[in-house]
């Protein structure tokens, strides 16, 4: 099923998309973790799972597939695979599109990819909203696009990032799934603005949970997401105590969830960096309003 057809669904239940971002292992022993993970996340009863590949040049390998495979036909919960451009030709991304196509994958996350300076980069595609008027070219998709609540790192300014995003829309993306931030406001705000600005396509708000003071440092260097206060306070107060910080970090998301659903958001996509016990506690926390 494509995700928009999700969305429309969840709309008549008047219920907000609940979904998961995985990753596949980077090393072969690490399958079987894998197979693991997946059963404890797909017993929750998401509504989709977007799985990652390597940024920067990495294909989508087997083991992604095979990922995806097993979401939709033993789970039967709809996959979602990522897909940058930066580092393929045209050529190369068409036989990544047979390759899905052949599994039975039909949603497809297009995304531009980070510049890996070990990597050379191709000159086919240049921007993601390219990507996407290729894919909806080349086969019956469903794309989804990437947004950003507090503007793109290379974005000159928020106005241009949303035509930026208006361009990528307009190209066919038909679901938008924003990057982390844990601001609600910043979100709200971001989403006032696409609105005005003519996206209609459902947006995604992504929540990264907090489990540890390392990893939201690493990730908040990696997107230019803000800290609040009130988040800062948490990080400050727990950090020397790991155990104290991942109850804290568990309760900021999930009350941070709870205001996105009272505020009607259409879909929260929760990065569970690959932890189903994260999931299952924020899943407990929210499993009455979704």
């Amino acid at each position: 099923m494509k995700i928009s057809k999700i969305f429309e669904e969840k709309k008549l239940q008047n219920k907000p998309v609940l979904s998961f971002e995985i990753f596949p292992p980077k090393k072969e022993t690490a399958l079987q973790s894998i197979d693991e993970t997946l059963a404890l996340l797909c017993a929750l009863k998401p509504d989709f799972i977007s799985v990652t590949f390597g940024a920067g040049g990495s294909t989508v390998d087997n083991k992604t597939v095979e990922i995806a495979k097993k979401i939709k036909n033993e789970y039967g919960i709809e996959p979602l695979v990522h897909l940058t451009c930066l580092h393929y030709g045209k050529n190369e991304i068409e036989e990544i599109l047979k390759q899905l196509e052949d599994t039975g994958i039909e949603n497809v996350l297009a995304l531009r990819g980070d510049i890996n300076p070990d990597i050379p980069m191709k000159h086919d595609f240049k921007y993601a909203n390219e990507l996407v008027e290729f894919i909806k070219e080349k086969g019956d998709f469903g794309v989804s696009g990437a947004c950003y609540p507090e503007t793109h790192l290379e974005a000159p300014n928020a106005i241009e990032d949303i035509r930026n995003l208006k361009r990528k829309a307009d190209a066919g993306a038909e679901h938008l799934v924003s990057q982390l931030f844990f601001d609600n406001e910043v979100f709200y705000r971001f989403v006032e603005k696409a609105r005005i600005a003519g996206i209609n396509a459902p947006i995604d708000a992504g929540v990264m949970p907090v489990t540890n003071r390392a990893q939201i440092e690493r990730m908040v260097n990696m997107c230019g997401a803000s800290l609040p206060l009130k988040f800062r306070k948490v990080l400050q107060k727990y950090e020397n105590n790991k155990e104290a910080l991942f109850d804290a970090g568990m309760a900021y998301t999930i009350n941070q969830i709870v205001d996105l659903i009272a505020n009607e958001v259409e879909g929260v996509h929760i990065y569970t960096m690959n932890n189903p016990v994260v999931a299952k506690r924020i899943c407990d926390g929210i499993k009455n309003l979704v």
